[in-house]
């Protein structure tokens, strides 16, 4: 398992748009991949999910992966959240 800490930094946090490009990149890993915000967590690879946890900016969150790719899936999110999104 690995984990990072990141915290979001774009105003808008990881709504509709972006949370889509989170979700898709957490798709292209074999590794199951979860989204922990304050006691919730839920899978990265859902919309509903992601959605459900109210994400907004300046929120920390927890990037968890199990799998053979969970390193490589973990740094990809979280260079995606430091981002702030600005390349989608």
């Amino acid at each position: 398992m690995f984990v990072k800490e990141v915290t979001v930094k774009n105003q808008i946090g990881l709504h509709a748009r972006p949370a889509t490009f989170f979700i898709q990149k957490a798709n292209e890993f074999k590794a199951s991949i979860w989204i922990e915000k304050e006691d919730r967590r839920v899978n990265a690879k859902s919309l509903l999910g992601v959605l459900s946890l109210g994400i907004v900016g300046d929120t920390k969150i927890k990037i968890i992966a199990d799998g053979t790719d969970e390193a490589l899936a973990v740094d990809s999110l979280v260079r995606l959240v430091d981002s702030g999104f600005d390349n989608i």
